[in-house]
C-alpha cells in the first residue's frame, strides 16, 4: 500500500507503534521506552519512481504493494522538499527530449540535508555520446531553475557519471557537525533527521564507556565516526567495498584518527576472532591490541546469525540497532541470558508504515 502522509494523525500512529514495541519486548523487562519522532513529512532523503510512457507524455508511477496496481505520482510528501522541487522540473525537461526519454524506465533521487542532489536515470538501452551531450544541457537547465544536481545514467553493465555519484551530507550530532559521503545505490540511512537522533542516542548511552569499540556492519562509518569521541579506538567491519571506500573518505573528511575499517563480513570477523580462519586482509592489524568492552551492531533485517550472537555476548556492553524488531527479539532470547536491557528506544524512520527501528543498550548481568 502507498504511504499516506497525514500529519494530523502522526502522533496517534507513533503512539500505536510505541505500544506495540513495548508489548513485544515486555518479556525482557526493559526500562521506559525512549520515543524519537520523525518529521511528519519531507523526511526521506531518497525516492525511486518508475517512469510510465503514454504517447508524448511520461510521468512517475508507483505500485500499490497490496494490489500491485500502478498509480500516478505528481508529488511525494514523504520525500525531501528538494526532491519534490526537482520532480516536475525533470519531467518538464525530459518530455520534449527524445534522446533522454527513450527507453527510460526509472528515476532515482538521492538528496541530503545539506541540499545536494543526485538524479539517476535508468534505461533499457545503451547510452551513447548523444545522451551525454543532452545530459550536459539538462544539468545546465536545472541549474537555471535552482537545482544543482549530479546526474547518472545507468543501463546494463553501464554507468555514466556527470560530475559525481554522491552527496556530501552534514549531520549535527550532539552539537558537532559530521561529514558523510553518501553514494547513490549504496545503503545510507534514509531519514536524515532521524539519523541525527539515532547517533546522538548512541553517543549518550556510551558516554561512560571505556576502552575500545568494535562495530559490525558499519556501512559508511555512520555510527563509527559519531562514537569515536567516546572511545580510545574504534575497530569496524563492513563487507561492501563501496561503503568501505566511503567510510575512508569520511574518516579523512572529519579528521578522525582513531577509527580503523576492515572490509569483512560479520561472519568472517567472528571466524577471525575465534581463530577459525586467517585473513590476509587482517595483515598489519593486531586484534589482540584492542581492548573492546563495547560492541555495536546494526545488522540487516535478518538479524545476527547464531555464531555472531555468541561473539556479541563476549562484550560487556552491546549497542544493538535493529530495523526488524522480530529478529531483534529472537536475538534477545540468547543475549538476555547474559545481558539486560539498560536503554530502550524507538526511532520512527518510516512514519505511516508498520516498520519500526529499535535501539537497545545491553549491559552484562552483575
Amino acid at each position: 500500500m502507498s504511504t499516506q502522509v497525514t500529519p494530523h494523525s502522526y502522533q496517534t500512529q507513533l503512539d500505536e507503534k510505541a505500544a506495540r514495541l513495548e508489548q513485544t519486548f515486555a518479556p525482557f523487562t526493559p526500562p521506559k521506552l525512549e520515543v524519537f519522532a520523525s518529521e511528519p513529512e519531507h523526511y526521506r532523503m531518497r525516492a525511486e519512481f518508475r517512469v510510465w510512457h503514454e504517447g508524448d507524455d511520461l510521468y512517475y508511477i508507483m505500485f500499490d504493494q497490496t494490489t500491485r496496481e500502478k498509480y500516478r505520482v505528481e508529488q511525494f510528501p514523504v520525500a525531501s522538499k528538494l526532491i519534490n522541487t526537482a520532480m516536475p522540473l525533470l519531467l518538464e525537461a525530459l518530455r520534449p527530449n527524445p534522446v533522454l526519454r527513450r527507453k527510460l524506465f526509472q528515476v532515482d533521487f538521492l538528496s541530503s540535508l545539506s541540499n545536494e542532489l543526485v538524479i539517476s536515470l535508468l534505461y533499457h538501452r545503451q547510452l551513447g555520446e548523444d545522451w551525454q551531450a543532452e545530459v550536459q544541457s539538462l544539468r545546465a537547465w536545472l541549474q537555471e531553475k535552482g537545482i544543482n544536481a549530479h546526474i547518472i545514467g545507468r543501463a546494463k553493465k553501464q554507468k555514466l557519471v556527470h560530475d559525481c555519484d554522491y552527496v556530501v551530507e552534514r549531520l549535527n550530532v550532539a552539537g558537532n557537525e559530521l561529514i558523510y559521503q553518501q553514494v547513490e545505490n549504496s545503503f545510507t540511512q534514509p531519514n536524515g533527521r532521524m539519523n541525527e537522533k539515532m547517533l546522538s542516542w548512541a553517543l549518550d548511552v556510551t558516554q561512560n564507556a571505556s576502552g575500545d569499540l568494535l562495530e559490525l556492519y558499519c556501512g559508511n562509518g555512520n555510527f563509527s565516526l559519531a562514537l569515536a569521541r567516546n572511545f580510545r579506538r574504534v575497530l569496524a567491519t563492513e563487507i561492501s567495498s563501496s561503503s568501505v571506500k566511503s567510510a575512508q573518505y569520511n574518516i579523512a573528511a572529519n579528521a578522525i584518527d582513531n577509527v580503523t575499517i576492515l572490509r569483512m563480513s560479520a561472519e568472517e570477523f567472528t571466524q577471525a576472532m575465534r581463530g577459525v580462519r586467517e585473513f590476509r586482509r587482517l595483515q598489519g592489524v593486531d586484534l589482540k591490541s584492542y581492548d573492546c568492552n563495547t560492541i555495536l551492531v546494526d545488522p540487516p533485517r535478518a538479524g545476527l546469525d547464531e555464531d555472531t550472537v555468541k561473539l556479541v555476548q563476549d562484550y560487556d556492553n552491546i549497542v544493538y540497532i535493529s530495523c526488524n524488531p522480530d529478529t531483534l527479539r529472537q536475538n534477545l532470547e540468547t543475549l538476555s541470558q547474559t545481558h539486560q536491557i539498560s536503554r530502550f528506544a524507538l526511532f520512527d524512520q518510516f512514519p505511516y508504515t508498520h516498520h519500526m527501528e529499535a535501539g537497545v543498550y545491553l549491559t552484562r548481568h552483575r
